[in-house]
């Protein structure tokens, strides 16, 4: 049997083995035979061996066998030829040819635009119709071919065109709301700013304030120490000068003893029982000291026969109107303050506590701290009469209703009331136990009310010459006291931040008003007595309703303190 030539050697040893014959020396003589170009076969005979003693080897499996009633030598090298050339064949890159697109006929371009859309019925009577006419063979669009690549690719190019405007919308949608947010954030980011400046004003606002508190608070320093030195000494004094009345007012019991032994006729009893000196000095004659003893007894004992024969002032039930009611009118145009300077008195050497004009005149009274007080003629400031009596320095005055009596209130702890005619002290009340602040006339003028250090305020009655009530209900100094014009209402102001409102006939206090947070100086009525107006000493003045006694403005002028308020004839405010 002959074979192929040119079958690579290689195959037949592969092909041998997978047969399993003993073909080594044909082999060998084949390769010698493929070498020269020709092969042939020899017959070998093959002794077979017993299946007990042979020894069977292991063939690799390379993926392929052969079926069994099928081995031909030729199949098998053609089975190996086509396994190499798969495998050169995978081990290429293979590219596939595109597949090349089919243009749509016209039937079915017409069915897809029907059905795009939404024409079903149409779509029905179309394909009813036109497979209708095809199988009569009366239309002729069947040969004409398909539809041209120009309506197909309009096609895609419209819905490619909706997709990108849909896709536009969108992106419109986004950007609106991008813009809007936007602006928020920006309406918010100068809201914060703003926001941020303001706390920051405020911060160095309040950095300011406590800077000037501190300082504040540290030029009060000095003045308290310097003060509480004055406290310390005066509590000396006091004490020595209480030690001092105890002893005389031993030695003016003793005196009145003695007195009264003489008038009984002990005398001689007395002499008798005394020898040497004392004797002779009981024996002689009375010395100043008695005789100022007898005048001082004479002086009291017709002092309270004239007070037995006095009787108290009574309030007044039917006040007369306020007369300034009718005089107010009001001010269309707005005040204008050209207030200058005219001229200059030079007439206390130590600081001026008080100055007020007379009702009626062109005459001032000053009040000052040199202990006196003194009335002052307009416009060329001479001084007219100067008062002498307080033993301390001057707080404030008052003119009686009438304008020939005043009234004036001293560290000295009296309120004092002088003839202004005649320039002499007409009457002193004492009652108070630290010095006096204020006083104030009533409108009737027979009774002046004072307001002291020592928490209280006294209503005198001028013909009785005693003190009529003693206001309790200030827990500090109080340093204001004012009547209500024609009534028995008294309005008076602490350093307990509070205004109260007193019946001056009951000494009961009617109201109070809160408001201030620092220590009241002064307050005062309006002419037609409507408002209140009250300073404190951190300069802070307010307007009160006193009809609904509520808060009207507060106006704060610091921070120096405001000594005084008051209103001029149009009840306009001014204060110093």
């Amino acid at each position: 049997m002959a074979a192929r030539p040119g079958v690579p050697g290689s195959a037949l040893r592969v092909l041998e083995e997978a047969l399993g014959l003993d073909l080594a020396a044909a082999g060998d003589t084949a390769e010698a035979v493929a070498a020269e170009g020709a092969f042939y076969l020899e017959q070998v005979a093959i002794t077979e061996a017993s299946e007990d003693d042979y020894e069977y080897e292991e063939i690799a499996d390379d993926n392929f066998s052969i079926p069994e009633g099928e081995e031909d030598l030729a199949k098998a090298i053609q089975m190996v030829q086509e396994q190499a050339t798969d495998t050169q064949i995978l081990e290429q890159k293979t590219v596939l040819p595109s597949k090349q697109q089919v243009p749509e006929v016209i039937e079915d371009f017409l069915c897809n635009f029907l059905i795009k859309m939404g024409m079903t019925r149409t779509l029905d009577c179309f394909q009813s119709e036109w497979y209708e006419l095809i199988q009569k063979g009366v239309t002729g669009l069947r040969d004409l071919g398909n539809v041209p690549d120009v309506y197909t690719q309009n096609m895609l190019l419209e819905n490619e065109n909706k997709n990108l405007k849909k896709d536009l919308k969108c992106y419109k949608q986004a950007a609106d709301k991008a813009r809007e947010d936007l602006l928020k954030t920006q309406k918010e980011r100068d809201f914060h700013r703003m926001h941020h400046k303001r706390i920051v004003q405020e911060k160095t606002k309040l950095i300011n304030d406590l800077k000037g508190l501190k300082l504040h608070y540290a030029s009060y320093e000095p003045t308290i120490r310097v003060l509480q030195e004055k406290h310390h000494t005066l509590l000396k004094q006091k004490m020595l000068t209480s030690l001092e009345r105890d002893r005389a007012v031993g030695q003016i019991s003793g005196l009145q003893a003695t007195l009264k032994h003489m008038e009984i006729g002990h005398n001689y009893h007395a002499s008798a029982t005394r020898v040497g000196p004392n004797s002779e000095k009981e024996n002689a004659p009375e010395g100043p000291t008695q005789k100022g003893l007898h005048e001082a007894r004479e002086k009291i004992q017709s002092k309270t026969k004239v007070k037995d024969n006095t009787k108290d002032s009574e309030f007044p039930t039917d006040m007369q109107p306020n007369p300034n009611l009718y005089l107010h009118k009001e001010n269309i145009c707005p005040a204008k303050f050209d207030y200058k300077l005219n001229s200059i008195f030079r007439l206390h050497e130590l600081p001026v506590s008080c100055v007020i004009m007379h009702p009626h005149k062109d005459i001032l009274v000053t009040c000052g701290e040199d202990r006196l007080w003194k009335v002052v003629g307009l416009p060329k400031g001479n001084v007219l009469h100067t008062g002498f009596g307080h033993t301390d320095w001057l707080s404030n005055c008052c003119f009686h209703p009438s304008g020939n009596k005043l009234a004036t209130s001293s560290g000295d702890t009296t309120v004092k009331l002088w003839d202004l005619s005649k320039g002499n002290c007409i009457l002193t009340f004492e009652g108070h136990s630290h010095a006096v602040w204020s006083c104030t006339w009533h409108s009737c003028g027979d009774f002046v009310a004072s307001s002291s250090l020592d928490t209280t305020s006294k209503i005198w009655d001028v013909n009785s010459e005693r003190c009529r009530c003693t206001l309790y209900g200030h827990t500090d100094s109080v340093n204001s006291i004012e009547f209500f014009p024609c009534s028995n209402t008294l309005l008076t102001g602490s350093a307990d931040k509070s205004l109260s409102i007193w019946d001056a006939r009951t000494g009961n206090c009617e109201q109070s008003l809160y408001g201030h947070m620092h220590s009241i100086n002064d307050a005062t009525f309006t002419p037609r007595g409507h408002m209140i107006a009250s300073c404190d000493a951190c300069g802070v003045t307010k307007l009160w309703d006193f009809r609904k006694l509520l808060p009207i403005v507060s106006i704060d002028i610091g921070p120096s303190p405001g000594n005084e308020v008051n209103f001029d004839s149009s009840d306009e405010e001014t204060g110093k």
